[in-house]
């Protein structure tokens, strides 16, 4: 009599885990109204900016320089006035916003509790969550530098610009995406069940209150670098290679940090 064994099946990789995944929240990103809503509101951003710019009051003549709509003229860690933040940043902001109702959708909608029964590694939802979320702030990127080229054009302003340095500016600010989606992603993973403390907490962290305050004590030093928030604010118009180089570096090392963390709550806590 033959001896016969039982079949035995590999167990699927991490990428072909994470592509399966991947391809199931990109599905969901592209048939959501959501995401085309954001991206719209990217775009229209800097023209509401620039109508500021252009009118009456303590918004009006806040800039000098058209491509100002897209990135502040050198690195600031302290905002003086609102026209010092009034350029791509606010994607950051809003980007935040998207992600956590993008994230707290799966938890209301039961879509969390079905993929758990299926799929137990809680690192490949971390990742993709991630990896989408900085996508769709990039993307965001782009429609807001499409509006605002357009709004800085009708302000009037110079369109005097250093071409090199706001390629510079733009990277960087994609490049960021990256660590800001595996922060909100983080938050959102924390706070599952308390939606409104997600997206409070996710446009607070946005608007880098925390970094501006600790350089209201400390001035502008480039050890704020090591934040978010910091190493944003050097995708500006005076940006070089170097500048990429932090963004990118930053970027990365706060997305592995926010995935390891959000991976092991995941896995020591109720995720439903």
């Amino acid at each position: 009599m033959e001896n016969t064994k039982p079949l035995q099946f590999e167990k699927p990789s991490f990428l072909t885990r994470l592509k399966g995944m991947l391809g199931v929240d990109f599905y969901r990103l592209f048939h959501t109204p959501l995401f085309y809503i954001f991206l719209g509101i990217a775009a229209i951003i800097p023209a509401l900016v620039s109508m500021g710019a252009m009118g009456e009051g303590e918004t009006a003549g806040m800039f000098t320089n058209a491509w100002q709509i897209i990135a502040a003229d050198s690195p600031l860690y302290v905002v003086h006035d609102i026209g010092e933040y009034a350029n791509m940043n606010m994607v950051f902001i809003f980007g935040g916003i998207m992600v956590s109702i993008f994230i707290g959708h799966d938890y209301t909608s039961g879509y969390v509790k079905q993929l758990f029964t299926t799929h137990a590694k809680k690192e490949d939802y971390m990742m993709s969550k991630t990896l989408v979320s900085a996508f769709s702030m990039v993307c965001m990127c782009g429609t807001y530098f499409i509006g605002g080229t357009i709004s800085g054009m009708t302000t009037g302003l110079p369109l005097t610009v250093n071409a090199g340095a706001l390629v510079c500016a733009i990277l960087g600010k994609m490049l960021m995406s990256l660590g800001w989606a595996s922060l909100y992603t983080f938050i959102n993973i924390i706070f599952r069940r308390k939606f409104g403390i997600s997206i409070a907490l996710c446009f607070v962290l946005g608007t880098g209150i925390p970094v501006i305050g600790a350089a209201a004590l400390v001035g502008n030093t480039a050890a704020l670098n090591i934040f978010l928030y910091g190493s944003s604010v050097q995708a500006c118009l005076s940006a070089n290679f170097l500048s990429v180089l932090v963004c990118l570096v930053c970027s990365c090392v706060w997305a592995v940090i926010y995935n390891v963390l959000g991976s092991v709550i995941l896995y020591r806590r109720d995720v439903y």
